[in-house]
């Protein structure tokens, strides 16, 4: 796989030539154009996730192509397990130039530039190849640029996969079942709004407390991946997950704006091609986790509930007043999403 994406990055950059003067990320014989730095510049990437998480694995494949792409110009440091920045701060942290780079979700990142929200609206999605077209196309592309005014530059769209509930005390079959319940969300105002829309209680809390809040009661449930459900063992105090597939959440490489200016324009543009690889490998490496992640919890004794369509149809119902409020004047980009085929 590194091989396949060393020559593919290497057959992207010939694309880019004539443009700049740039032969390749994975290209060990990457030229230099005449602005660019002999000192070798290293930058900090933070990612919430542990070492074998697919976002980590990926960053870290990130970091080895770019130090190939500038022959040792670039140096990124990878940090997981949130040891420089949780996720509700990592985004704040990249757009004053503390953090280089992270993977960040929607959700903490539409805190700092409002205009994504409408990408996390619950149910936007029919399913995921939905999404990756909507994403990779016209409209992705569009809004990698929306945080650039904020001082981030978006780079690559990952994989985040569905989120669905999760919780200690029953199953969720129904709307019903959602009353009452205490469920941890991100530090995000549309998914309060989402858990409240549905009849459960919101608890913003950073993703790391939330084994502790589970064990101590805190807490009833959570909503989030398969992954992060088994990653984290959350799966030990929530037995209960029901596939209701509220939000398609993508997650996007980003980096300071002051961090890219440093670059030279060669460097830019590696750091750029890179970032979209690495983005292709963590895709793939999501799907395996995906599968292997929902057979370990299974094994474990999870319940896994999946809604009647009439029931869903409820879901869907309940959430529609957060369109009004979240996507006022933008109906018409909720239709073109909707559109993509």
């Amino acid at each position: 796989m590194f091989t396949k994406t060393k020559k593919l990055i290497a057959a992207l950059s010939l694309a880019v030539m004539g443009a700049i003067s740039f032969t390749g990320c994975g290209n060990e014989r990457a030229v230099q154009d005449e602005d660019t730095k002999s000192d070798t510049i290293v930058l900090r990437y933070s990612e919430i996730q542990v070492q074998d998480y697919p976002t980590t694995i990926a960053a870290k494949k990130f970091a080895e192509l770019v130090n190939d792409g500038t022959q040792g110009r670039v140096v990124i440091d990878i940090y997981d397990n949130a040891k420089i920045a949780t996720e509700d701060q990592v985004a704040k942290d990249v757009k004053f130039g503390r953090v280089d780079l992270t993977r960040v979700s929607l959700s903490a990142l539409s805190e700092v530039t409002k205009e994504l929200e409408v990408l996390q609206l619950p149910y936007l999605y029919r399913d995921s190849e939905h999404m990756w077209k909507v994403l990779d196309g016209d409209i992705g592309k569009e809004f990698l640029t929306k945080m650039d005014k904020d001082g981030i530059i978006g780079l690559a769209w990952n994989d985040g996969g569905s989120r669905n509930f999760y919780n200690s005390k029953h199953e969720i079959k129904s709307l019903e079942d959602m009353k009452g319940l205490k469920i941890r969300v991100q530090e995000s105002l549309l998914m309060e709004d989402l858990v409240k829309a549905l009849g459960a209680d919101p608890i913003p809390m950073p993703y790391g407390e939330i084994p502790e809040a589970l064990k101590a009661g805190k807490l009833d449930g959570a909503e989030n991946s398969w992954p992060s459900y088994e990653s984290q063992n959350h799966y030990k105090y929530a037995k209960y997950y029901t596939l209701d597939e509220h939000s398609r959440i993508p997650e996007i490489m980003i980096i300071s704006k002051r961090t890219l200016d440093r670059l030279s324009p060669t460097d830019q543009q590696v750091i750029r091609m890179c970032a979209i690889e690495a983005a292709k490998y963590e895709r793939q490496l999501w799907a395996e986790r995906e599968t292997a992640s929902k057979k370990k919890v299974v094994d474990a004794g999870t319940v896994v509930t999946e809604l009647s369509e009439a029931e869903k149809a409820k879901f869907v119902e309940a959430v529609q007043p957060i369109y009004q409020k979240y996507a006022a004047g933008q109906m018409e980009l909720v239709k073109r999403i909707r559109d993509v085929k």
